[in-house]
């Protein structure tokens, strides 16, 4: 009986999805991960290899608990709107990450949408 291994699989996602979508200095990718302790978030010029903005719940400016659940997903969504804004960009194309669109990556989404980003 074959193993399931989740990591990897989701990583194939993420190749998948990654083969489709690329972010430009315009429109940028917005990449989303969770680790189980963290939330991250970046907006990614894949054309020139740059990040020009990022948010997690690692951020001592954020002033966000470490936590990986709903809550702080979508505060990351929110702070990472507010500092896309700040750096000039609205439109961004969404990366999920090989993560299934529901609870948490939905509210990142949401709360980046009532933010201001068009996707």
């Amino acid at each position: 009986m074959a193993q399931i291994n989740r990591k990897k699989n989701r990583h194939r996602v993420h190749y998948r999805i990654r083969k489709k979508i690329s972010g430009t200095s315009e429109r940028p990718r917005l990449a989303v991960h969770f680790s189980n302790k963290n939330v991250y978030a970046q907006l990614i010029n894949d054309v020139d290899g740059k990040t020009l903005v990022s948010a997690s719940t690692k951020d001592k400016k954020g002033g966000l608990a470490n936590g990986a659940n709903v809550d702080c997903a979508s505060k990351v969504g929110k702070m990472i709107a507010d500092r896309a804004k700040s750096a000039g960009v609205e439109k961004v194309v969404f990366d999920r990450g090989g993560f299934l669109y529901s609870q948490k990556v939905k509210a990142l989404a949401d709360a980046a949408r009532e933010g201001g980003l068009q996707f």
